[in-house]
């Protein structure tokens, strides 16, 4: 009923030989990860920048972008320039993502000991809970 395996096993072989393929350092991976999350709240930050234009934004988007080419050693994120102009449904959304995104950021930033995008991070969720608050609670 029971055959021994007669074969080596895969992964004893993988474990004897690791030179056969690359290992990244955990600080390499959280920078990859942190990269990732910064790249995409820069995506969706020049998004609303497309929608709602304001100073705010353009001054994240720049820093963000230079903190993603820091992080990916001197390469540039890719930037799409969106001309439409949006409803309040679809900006709101947008913050919405942001917030996730900076929090997420936040969180790799702060496991990395990454205090400069750790600040920005939180900064931007700042910024986008201010933005989804609604106007009457403001305005006491």
């Amino acid at each position: 009923m029971y055959e021994p395996i007669r074969t080596k096993s895969v992964h004893r072989a993988m474990a004897d030989s690791p030179h056969d393929f690359p290992r990244r350092s955990r600080e390499e991976e959280l920078d990859i990860q942190l990269a990732g999350h910064l790249d995409a709240l820069l995506t969706v930050t020049d998004e609303l920048r497309a929608v709602a234009p304001s100073a705010d934004l353009d001054t994240a988007a720049e820093r963000l972008a230079a903190q993603v080419t820091r992080l990916r050693g001197g390469s540039e994120p890719a930037r799409a320039s969106a001309t439409t102009s949006g409803s309040a449904p679809r900006v709101t959304t947008l913050h919405r993502q942001a917030h996730a995104l900076a929090g997420r950021a936040l969180v790799v930033a702060a496991s990395r000991a990454d205090t400069v995008a750790a600040i920005l991070a939180a900064e931007r969720m700042d910024a986008h809970t201010a933005a989804l608050e609604p106007r009457e609670l403001a305005s006491h």
